[in-house]
C-alpha cells in the first residue's frame, strides 16, 4: 500500500494515523469512552501519541474527513463504514468545546 499525505495542514501526521482511526479514537476521547474500535490494530498506541501530539490540528481535521470519499474513509481494518465515520465525526464536531 502505498503512503498517502493528506494536502492540509497537519496531513502528514493524519496519513500516519489514518483518517477513520482518527475518527474513532477522537470519538472515544471526546464523545464515548465505550468505544473501542480504535483499538483493534496493533499500532494504536503510536497512533495514540500522535494523536496527543497533534491536537492543534483535530478540529480542521474533522471537518476535512466530512468531504472525504467514502470509499477510502471504509478502507479499515476496525470495522467502521463512511457513514458510521461521517456521524461519528458530525458528533465529535457538534459536541466541540
Amino acid at each position: 500500500m502505498a503512503n498517502h499525505n493528506f494536502s492540509f495542514a497537519g496531513g502528514d501526521i493524519l496519513s500516519k494515523m489514518g483518517a477513520t482511526w482518527f475518527v474513532s479514537y477522537a470519538y472515544y476521547d471526546k464523545v464515548d469512552k465505550n468505544h473501542t474500535n480504535w483499538n483493534r490494530v496493533s499500532t494504536a498506541s503510536s497512533r495514540s501519541s500522535k494523536y496527543v501530539s497533534s491536537v492543534s490540528y483535530h478540529k480542521d481535521w474533522l471537518s476535512e474527513v466530512l468531504v472525504m470519499k467514502d470509499e477510502n474513509l471504509s478502507k479499515n481494518t476496525i470495522g467502521l463504514d463512511a457513514g458510521q465515520v461521517k456521524a461519528m465525526t458530525r458528533e465529535i464536531l457538534d459536541n466541540w468545546k
